[in-house]
């Protein structure tokens, strides 16, 4: 199953959070979804049954303990894979033969097509309608992402990220998001937390310029 596809679906979704949480019950995941238990634990058999979930008994207090589940390793062929060994030798070999100047010129092109990508699914006037659409085209793309309020604008959170390791060496490949979010969102934006520097999160600060609605003649 195609990875994009597979997150559109409820059982995607459910493997999405439980990456994002760690762990989670029947009822946690029917909340979050507004399912009813019964139909999540339908999905939830699926999963396991296809090895990508585990179930484990965790005592939350002095009633019997809940049943609670997580990812196995098997659900990562699911989340993008970087092939970081491999992507980072080959950076460092252009880096050696053509100097820094070829690599950032790679990284500029990727940021073009992506721009163009998040240009067409980012089309909302208000702010946070594009934040939204934003955080639902890093998901539909595998990586587990949210946005959530802070004063004066919107913190989004990216849990994953393919290329952590690969960016401690070649920092230019964290420009990319950095301009999407700029072409797509405008205004101001922060990035207060790294993956690739240890964190336990890529978060941004983001105060996105307000735009007029198009006007009809």
């Amino acid at each position: 199953m195609h990875a994009d596809r597979f997150f559109q679906t409820t059982r995607g979704k459910i493997v999405a959070e439980l990456r994002r949480i760690g762990s989670a019950s029947a009822a946690d995941l029917a909340q979050q979804f507004g399912l009813s238990p019964n139909a999540v634990r339908q999905q939830l058999v699926v999963l396991e049954r296809d090895g990508l979930v585990v179930e484990r008994p965790v005592r939350r207090g002095p009633t019997k303990p809940t049943l609670e589940f997580s990812l196995t390793p098997e659900a990562d062929k699911y989340f993008p894979q970087g092939y970081d060994r491999m992507l980072a030798a080959v950076l460092r070999e252009v880096r050696a033969q053509y100097g820094t100047p070829a690599v950032e010129r790679i990284f500029d092109g990727i940021s073009k097509r992506a721009i163009g990508r998040a240009r067409a699914k980012v089309t909302a006037v208000a702010p946070e309608r594009r934040v939204e659409q934003l955080t639902e085209m890093l998901r539909e793309s595998g990586v587990v992402a949210e946005y959530s309020l802070i004063d004066g604008g919107y913190a989004l959170h990216e849990h994953n990220c393919p290329y952590s390791t690969v960016s401690k060496e070649h920092p230019e490949m964290c420009a990319v998001i950095h301009q999407v979010i700029d072409e797509t969102l405008g205004g101001v934006h922060e990035q207060t937390e790294s993956l690739a520097n240890g964190g336990k999160e890529c978060r941004f600060e983001i105060k996105p310029a307000t735009r007029e609605a198009p006007t009809h003649v």
